[in-house]
């Protein structure tokens, strides 16, 4: 007769047990290493990014520093009448600020100087009017055209479309220096007539 040996039962749950432990292990794995993985992209994109505008100093904020209140050195050639008057009607139209900067005093012809802020934003009013070649820029800002040099340390704007020229010299550490002039040009518009005549650019 034909032995029958009985196997041991196989308990079929084990390998199931474990592989839903095995699976389990894997998504506590997974959930943990992505947000370092994350964390660790957004580190090194925060590293390689420019830095954003929000990071930059509000006006507000740049206005609670401490600036100079000393007189800046500036020039004052002398004017024939005509310029003279026209250069005190413009600075009594002046603003006290430009942007966040401050208006501070001036060494020298203060009737047709100004200045603002630390380093320091200067307006002179008269003297010879810039050469304006066929080939260069012009800039129209609030109806005033303006003609730009760039030096070393600052750009300077002169305009090109007023009967007596006003220069603007904007420091390099003030960034876009037409934006700067805005309330200036308002001043100018105010007070210093428009010329006869104006280079080619020049939007009427």
């Amino acid at each position: 007769m034909e032995e029958i040996t009985s196997s041991p039962a196989v308990d079929e749950s084990r390998p199931a047990r474990r592989d839903r432990s095995t699976r389990g292990a894997a998504l506590w794995a997974t959930l943990v290493a992505v947000p370092v993985t994350l964390a660790v992209a957004g580190f090194t994109f925060a590293k390689l990014a420019p830095d954003s505008p929000a990071a930059a100093p509000s006006p507000s904020a740049s206005a609670a520093r401490p600036q100079s209140t000393t007189p800046v050195e500036l020039p004052a050639p002398a004017l024939a009448e005509r310029p003279a008057t026209v250069c005190r009607a413009l600075v009594s139209q002046l603003p006290a600020t430009v942007r966040d900067l401050a208006q501070r005093p001036v060494t020298a012809g203060a009737e047709q100087n100004a200045a603002y802020g630390d380093p320091a934003l200067t307006v002179a009013c008269g003297g010879t009017p810039p050469i304006v070649q066929p080939t260069d820029e012009v800039w129209s800002v609030n109806k005033v055209c303006w003609h730009a040099v760039q030096e070393a340390d600052a750009a300077v704007l002169t305009t090109v479309d007023r009967e007596t020229p006003v220069r603007v010299r904007v420091p390099k550490q003030y960034e876009q220096p037409l934006q700067w002039v805005t309330p200036i040009a308002d001043a100018i518009v105010a007070s210093v007539p428009a010329a006869k005549t104006a280079p080619s650019g020049c939007s009427a």
